[in-house]
């Protein structure tokens, strides 16, 4: 008779991740205003970058909204291509 080893019965439980929900489904956002800076700049990095999905929590639809609004800010000049340090 084999012996099950303490590594084989101590196994890891991993946490399950809370589910993010999406602020804009949330609050109940008819359009992304690519006006609103405040709001534009929560989900941004601090280099400027579109956060991604996965750490902000947005659905996918309102995840190309998001992408459109900020690159239309961009392109009038009301958010930087590049914060103004990192150049």
């Amino acid at each position: 008779m084999a012996r099950k080893s303490n590594k084989d019965s101590k196994k890891k439980k991993r946490k399950v991740p809370k589910k993010k929900l999406c602020y804009f489904c949330t609050e109940h956002f008819v359009a992304i205003d690519y006006k609103d800076e405040d709001l534009l700049r929560r989900f941004m990095t601090e280099r400027g970058k579109i956060s991604p999905r996965r750490n902000t929590g947005t659905c996918a639809l309102h995840q190309r909204l998001l992408a459109m609004a900020v690159k239309r800010g961009r392109h009038i000049v009301m958010l930087p291509f590049v914060r103004e340090y990192f150049r």
